[in-house]
Order: C-alpha cells, then sequence, then structure tokens
C-alpha cells in the first residue's frame, strides 16, 4: 500500500473533467489538483514554451512527494509527455493515448473528428496517436480556442455560447464523421452543447473515463494503491488571483472541493 496522493495538473479548471473520472474510479487516492490558471490559456503557445510549465509543474508535484501525475491536459500531454516519462522516476499518464484508443474502437465509418486547442491541433498528436492504432482511419481536427476561455470565465451556457460551439463543429459534420474526440479537457464541461450541435449518429468521446481507467490501472500495476480504510485528501493549487477556478469547481465536484490554495511558482 502506498498512500502518498496522486498528482494532477492543468492550465485551468479544465483538468477537473479528469480528476472527477479518478475520484470515481479510485476513491480512496488523495489528490493534488494544480491549476496553472496565471498561464492558462496553453492552447495558443508555443508548444516548446508549454513544455517548459509542463517540467516546472511536475517537478513541484514531485516535490510534494505524489506517487503519479496525471497531465490533464491535452496541450501539455502533446508539448510534453514523452520527456517528462524519461526525465522523471515516477508514472506519468497523459490524456491522448486514452482518447484515441477510445475513439478508434468506436468508429464504423473511420472517420473522426477532433476538436482541441490550436497547440493540439498544431501538434497533430491525436492524428498519430490514432493511426498507430489504426492507419485506415481518417482524422479531421478544428481548433476552437475560443471555448476555452468562456469556461474559464465561467460562461457554461447561453445563445452566444451555442452559436460558437456550432461554428467550430460544422466543418467536422461535413466530413461525416461518427466520432467526435474532445480533445480539450475544458471541453466536457460543455459536452451537451457540442453533442446538441453534432449530426445525429456521432459519437462524442471524452479521455476522461478512459484516462481514469489507465490511473487505476498503473496504480495496480506499480502496487501503489491507498489503504481503502485512509480518508483521502483533496488539496486545490492555482497560480492565478482573478480566476473564477473555486466558483466553476464546486458546480463541477459540489463537496469535494473546499478551498483553492493561491500559488507562486517560479515559472522562468
Amino acid at each position: 500500500m502506498d498512500n502518498r496522493p496522486i498528482g494532477v495538473f492543468d492550465s485551468g479548471v479544465g483538468g477537473l473533467t479528469v480528476l472527477r473520472e479518478i475520484i470515481s474510479a479510485v476513491p480512496n487516492e488523495s489528490i493534488i489538483y494544480f491549476g496553472d490558471t496565471a498561464r492558462f490559456p496553453y492552447g495558443p503557445r508555443d508548444l516548446a514554451e508549454v513544455r517548459h510549465f509542463a517540467f516546472k509543474i511536475t517537478e513541484f508535484l514531485s516535490n510534494c512527494e505524489v506517487k503519479l501525475i496525471v497531465v490533464a491536459c491535452n496541450t501539455s500531454t502533446a508539448a510534453s509527455l514523452e520527456d517528462l516519462k524519461r526525465e522523471f522516476d515516477i508514472p506519468i499518464v497523459g490524456v491522448i493515448e486514452p482518447g484515441a484508443r477510445t475513439a478508434a474502437g468506436n468508429t464504423i465509418k473511420n472517420k473522426v473528428g477532433v476538436i482541441a486547442t490550436k497547440g493540439t491541433v498544431a501538434s497533430r498528436d491525436y492524428e498519430f496517436a490514432v493511426k498507430k492504432i489504426n492507419p485506415d482511419i481518417d482524422v479531421y481536427q478544428v481548433a476552437a480556442p475560443l471555448l476555452v476561455e468562456y469556461i474559464e470565465r465561467g460562461v457554461l451556457d447561453g445563445s452566444d455560447l451555442k452559436k460558437l460551439i456550432c461554428e467550430y463543429v460544422e466543418p467536422l459534420n461535413q466530413y461525416d464523421i461518427d466520432v467526435l474526440i474532445l480533445g480539450c479537457t475544458h471541453f466536457p464541461i460543455i459536452e451537451g452543447g457540442i453533442k446538441s450541435c453534432c449530426n445525429e449518429g456521432i459519437k462524442v468521446i471524452s479521455s476522461a473515463v478512459e484516462t481514469a481507467r489507465d490511473v487505476r490501472q498503473v496504480l495496480g500495476a506499480n502496487q501503489i494503491k491507498s489503504e481503502k480504510s485512509l480518508k483521502p485528501g483533496r488539496i486545490f493549487y492555482e497560480t492565478g488571483n482573478a480566476s473564477k477556478f473555486l466558483e466553476i469547481s464546486k458546480i463541477f465536484l459540489g463537496t469535494e472541493i473546499k478551498e483553492v490554495k493561491k500559488i507562486k511558482l517560479n515559472m522562468y
């Protein structure tokens, strides 16, 4: 047994979609969540810069003596996952491969869409991951940066958001896809709105559930599960001062979150 916490990080609130599924899959595990709201959004940034941020956050979480780290951000996963695995002597799980695996297993037409940040789309990591599983699958991608900004501001519904979502989704509808990957961990928060803009029959995939399954598998394989009798801890950090992290988190996690600790992390 290993009662050390799991570390989870994202540029903001998006990783909470992954965290919620992790809590559901392994409810006895303690969690430290890190939201880098001071430097949000990661999507439009150069991937080398995002990689640098990811290393600094992973170093912070490692110093918190976590036993496993979840990169709950698609852009960070694309920019840094393999390098992080080589550099840190700790199990690290990303969100792209689980989502790609689920999409490849669900498409019948071999046509998969991805809606993501600019950075994730530019990396083509979802395309590579899906085609590694099945090279016959065509992958079509659309960058939707404004959706992330709406979510971080706490705008989760309304006609303006619905119109924006449909503008992003419509080009993917034109490709006759039958699976759509939510390639940003923010997007499951507005999954209902995204589904309403999809053509009938399109299956919407969130990598959060599959990532949580991977976390459970890694804990078992490394024999680092927590004791069932232990009351799990929940610690939340954010780097920004003007975000709506706590308000959005309470809507999404309920009683799982009591407070958010402000922290300044030297990224340079």
